[in-house]
């Protein structure tokens, strides 16, 4: 069993990338394995840790389909979709309060 290599944080040697790096460059890891750490000490804790990929061995990643496209505007229209009133609330619904902010201070909102 081959062990991966570890990098101190910002030491990787080039040819490596981070899976945020990947997209920035529009690729994705395309199945391969975790090539390399990079490890950043920390004083309380463990070391933070970034997985790193073989840029050469990165695919393009793939298009959205119209199907995706309309699969994540019904999910962002239901992020902004309050359950209380049913009204679309023109940003997503905080979590914290699980309803729009009209419905969660409706005091606040008669005397403005």
């Amino acid at each position: 069993m081959a062990t991966t290599p570890v990098y101190r944080w910002n030491l990787a040697p080039d040819g490596y990338a981070t899976y945020r790096q990947l997209r920035a460059l529009g690729l994705r890891p395309g199945g391969q394995d975790v090539a390399a750490q990079l490890e950043r000490p920390r004083r309380r804790r463990g070391p933070l840790v970034a997985h790193l990929y073989l840029v050469d061995r990165a695919k393009p990643v793939r298009p959205m389909t119209p199907a995706k496209w309309a699969a994540l505007a019904k999910a962002m229209a239901a992020r902004r979709t309050c359950p209380n009133c049913g009204r679309d609330g023109g940003y997503c619904i905080p979590r914290s309060l699980g309803m729009c902010v009209a419905c969660a201070y409706p005091e606040e909102q008669c005397a403005a």
